[in-house]
């Protein structure tokens, strides 16, 4: 009797044990890697007016002439943009560093660039010059393309099967936490203010420096030692960690199998993904979603924030604390999303995101073109504001970074990850430029595109994207075989009746 109890303790602390190391697995990734994304995204923001005087000023400076304001806005559009195109070229060289140096090495070099960017922009009004701040944005960029990519694939690659998904979801919950830190360190009264702005654009640094201490310490991913490496002793010690020292035979065999059914292979490059039909439906359900994700308007919800609380009559120098209620829904449901995916699945979370944000997009367009007639208008459109983020929060916004992880098996998937990336990047870009043009164009109904895309994305889930809750890496892999060689099955059963004509002559 004593001796079961004696065996139940220590089962309980084991589990106890592998719960703490995959927690601080989670944490170690996480504020080095998609938090930096979800920080350096709004802490931009704040100081917009003081970094335009800090141009013209230093212009002023070097030629004896003043900027157009044109010309400022243009330098300033490009010092935001660039942080876009340093994010496609952290995508594209993301794939190839986790390939090379494995998923936990790379987050750790990452940090490099990081470290790079806060010196650049903390001491660019030091040194007069603009062009450091937008050399410091473009590193600022690669360091959060690489993150983006490595962080769920290396969460998805640890975790065990029951949550895999909730764990790489995490990336999420780390992007939507930088995106209020950073809008709290942003505002006036802390680092947001004329004299300190250099302090926030260098102030990324603190969550690199925090994950280069941390991470070391904690196991590189077991899928990767085991696949790629060939190393299963270093994989048995990692899965160790993570779980323990109970039974883990049969996770092992589940690897051992996948390594068994890629022997021979080596990892793909994105070309090859393309032209290998045995990863066509993949391809298009990743191109979609990563596409969609971008395209469907919520970060152009931030741009309208400001203007609609104004209208709701939020008095000017209140308004940053209010914008931060917007960063706070998106992590309210990236936690709420991390809690239910395992029960409710992925499918019906993009689903249910997608279609929420159909119907805000068409309420929001009829707020906005009655705002000035309806006293009560203004209130709706902050109420969509509200909504439409939270929808998006609830299943697009994590669960489009878990897929790559789960639907591609291990050689395929960095190339995945980098073609995710990039069409994730691309399109921030280009809805960055084109969305002043829509409003524009089309003033009140700028958010018909978005609609567009949100019930088109609801559409395409709804038919053709599979549930992958519960399923191995491996069982998941055969299901998509099913249908990427549907028509081979079909060409293949269609020899019959040829055979038959044949006698008949």
């Amino acid at each position: 009797m004593e001796e079961e109890e004696e065996e139940g303790l220590n089962r309980g602390a084991q589990a106890q044990l592998q719960g703490k190391v995959l927690f601080l697995t989670i944490c170690a990734a996480g504020i080095g890697g998609t938090f930096q994304y979800g920080y350096n995204i709004s802490i931009i923001n704040a100081p917009t007016t003081y970094i335009q005087t800090f141009i013209n000023e230093t212009w002023l400076e070097r030629t004896g002439a003043s900027l157009e304001s044109g010309v400022i806005l243009l330098v300033w559009s490009f010092i935001v943009s660039v942080y876009s195109l340093g994010g496609l070229t952290g995508a594209l060289i993301a794939g190839p560093m986790a390939i090379k140096l494995g998923r936990k090495t790379s987050l750790l070099l990452n940090n490099a660039f990081v470290i790079i960017a806060a010196v650049l922009s903390g001491f660019s009004r030091m040194a007069k010059s603009f062009e450091m701040i937008m050399l410091g944005r473009f590193f600022t960029g690669i360091n959060a393309g690489v993150s983006m990519n490595i962080q769920p694939m290396y969460l998805g690659e640890s975790a065990p099967k029951k949550v895999r998904g909730a764990v790489a979801l995490t990336s999420a919950s780390f992007t939507a936490l930088g995106l209020v830190l950073g809008q709290v360190v942003g505002i006036r009264e802390l680092l947001g203010g004329e004299e300190s702005w250099p302090l926030l654009l260098a102030s990324n640094v603190v969550p690199g420096l925090i994950q280069l201490i941390t991470l070391p310490w904690l196991p590189e991913s077991p899928r990767y030692l085991l696949i790629d490496r060939g190393d299963k002793e270093s994989c048995i010690c990692a899965l160790q960690k993570l779980r323990g020292n109970g039974d883990l035979s049969s996770e092992l065999e589940e690897m051992l199998a996948e390594q068994a059914a890629i022997k021979g292979q080596r990892a793909k490059s994105p070309w090859e993904l393309f032209q290998n039909p045995a990863v066509r439906w993949q391809l298009i359900n990743i191109i979609v979603l990563s596409s969609a994700m971008q395209l469907c308007g919520n970060d152009s919800m931030y741009f309208y924030a400001s203007y609609v609380f104004q209208e709701a009559g939020i008095p000017y120098d209140k308004i940053q604390y209010v914008i931060i209620g917007t960063g706070c829904c998106e992590l309210i449901t990236a936690v709420t999303c991390n809690a239910i995916i395992e029960r409710a699945g992925r499918r019906l979370l993009i689903l249910g995101g997608y279609s929420l944000m159909a119907v805000w997009a068409i309420v929001f367009m009829v707020a906005l073109s009655q705002q000035s007639r309806i006293s009560w208008m203004p209130y709706l459109s902050m109420a969509c504001i509200f909504a439409y983020i939270l929808s998006f929060g609830i299943g697009p916004a994590g669960v489009t970074g878990v897929l790559p992880t789960e639907i591609f098996d291990q050689m395929s998937r960095p190339a995945a990850y980098m073609i995710c990336g990039s069409l994730i990047w691309s399109n921030l870009f280009a809805v960055g430029m084109a969305f002043p043009f829509i409003v524009e164009g089309l003033a009140h109904f700028c958010y018909l595109p978005f609609f567009t895309v949100c019930v088109f994305t609801a559409l395409y889930v709804g038919f053709f994207l599979p549930e992958t809750k519960g399923k191995t890496f491996l069982e998941i892999s055969n299901e998509f075989n099913k249908r990427n060689f549907k028509a081979q099955t079909c060409e293949k059963f269609w020899k019959g009746p040829e055979e038959i004509k044949s006698t008949m002559l």
